[in-house]
């Protein structure tokens, strides 16, 4: 799960596309329209692109940790 702000987070699996927000649209914490998988229209995070991606990095990197743990449980309870 990736936070972005104002509550929200979303599965870093889904997100598939994210657009800074400049100009005069960026404001009052706007900062990453967040494109995420089976919504039409983008979040608005108050985080930058590069921190969710950091986030996103992280997700992956701990779903992967665990799905190779959960592996190597049953491989040892055959």
């Amino acid at each position: 799960m990736v936070f972005l702000g104002y509550g929200k987070y979303v599965r870093a699996d889904r997100i598939y596309a994210l657009e800074p927000i400049e100009g005069d649209d960026r404001g009052d914490g706007q900062r990453t329209r967040v494109w995420v998988e089976g919504m039409d229209e983008p979040l608005v995070a108050s985080r930058t692109e590069r921190t969710i991606l950091a986030d996103m990095g992280e997700a992956v990197a701990l779903a992967q940790a665990l799905r190779r743990n959960k592996k190597n449980q049953m491989s040892l309870d055959v």
